[in-house]
């Protein structure tokens, strides 16, 4: 009986340890032979045989058990405890989702020129999403086809800038702060649109903030974030809390402002909405225009992932494919 447990108690491999259970436990193996040879015992000695055979059968049993468990985690034989000195198991590292990638290197580039990261939520009221944002009850974009409300009159926002309302609100200037988060708008999903989406925003208030200095500070994030060789334009457009408002384009960093598939041949490609803060929007929170001044830019963080990862569906953003992110790896 000794023999046998210290045959497994010192089996180096499963295939040992299978060997010394088949010797021993199997179906010709020793106990086995012991159970057929009970019949040729006197009766009073079969019966003492018998609980010693099925004693050492369970004793043996339950140490093949602990002794299988133990190479199965790696146990050196003979050993009850771990050997730190066996190699590890690799396990593959895990890459940084790109919508993570993207906000987090926004924040950093950002966080060089002063900007501080804020947020707020994402159940957002009217007054902050639109009516403090001077959007006039009439605008489109407070349709229920186009805004998720809530029955409490709630909505789901549709983008970052009710936190930059909140954070005047609660902030003296100078305010310089930027609003990274998720943003809800009833698209219809496709290539290049989702109905949940991430935007990142900033804004600047202070004495004489003047367009030139939003153009500084749009030209330096393009060069940090797609090259030292991108361009950026500002073209006239509308917003209802910008005037005057602009829709800023960075060169394609692709083929350089030659025309490629990436830009439609165009050399450009639409980044962000910018422009001055309007009056009416600092007087709401309680600044005064005559003193203060502002600029504010918002753009798409899928919009700048699909560029720079050169991803041409935004939906495999969520479909939590690993190959996906493996292969940004």
């Amino acid at each position: 009986m000794e023999k046998a447990l210290e045959e497994a108690r010192n089996a180096g491999t499963l295939q040992d340890l299978e060997r010394v259970r088949a010797a021993y436990l199997g179906r010709s193996g020793l106990i086995s032979e012991i159970m057929k040879s009970l019949g040729r015992l006197a009766r009073e000695e079969r019966a003492e045989a018998g609980r010693a055979a099925n004693a050492f059968k369970d004793s043996l049993g339950k140490l093949i058990e602990e002794r299988r468990a133990a190479l199965q985690a790696g146990m050196p034989a003979g050993s009850g405890f771990f050997d730190y000195t066996l190699p590890g198991r690799w396990r593959g590292l895990g890459s940084k989702h790109p919508v993570s990638a993207v906000i987090e290197e926004a924040a950093r580039i950002f966080g060089k020129l002063g900007f501080t990261v804020a947020e707020g939520p994402d159940v957002e009221t009217a007054y902050h999403n639109f009516e403090a944002l001077n959007t006039p009850s009439h605008h489109p974009s407070l349709s229920p086809s186009d805004t998720f409300w809530l029955d409490t009159g709630e909505l789901l926002r549709t983008q970052t800038s009710p936190v930059q309302i909140r954070v005047m609100e609660s902030r003296k200037p100078p305010v310089r702060v930027i609003t990274p988060g998720r943003c809800y708008r009833r698209d219809t999903t496709d290539a290049t649109h989702s109905a949940n989406f991430h935007q990142i925003e900033g804004l600047y208030v202070d004495q004489k903030v003047s367009l030139a200095d939003l153009k500084g500070v749009m030209a330096y994030f393009a060069r940090e974030m797609m090259g030292p060789k991108v361009a950026v334009r500002f073209r006239p457009h509308f917003f209802p809390f910008t005037e005057p408002s602009v829709e800023c384009d960075f060169s394609c960093h692709i083929c350089g402002g030659s025309g490629c598939r990436v830009c439609k041949n165009s050399g450009w490609i639409e980044i962000a909405g910018a422009g001055m803060v309007d009056p009416r929007v600092l007087r709401t929170v309680g600044y005064d225009p005559e003193i203060w001044s502002g600029y504010a830019f918002g753009m798409g963080i899928e919009r700048i992932a699909m560029i720079r990862f050169g991803i041409k569906d935004i939906r495999m953003f969520y479909e939590n494919d690993i190959r996906f992110l493996e292969s940004l790896a």
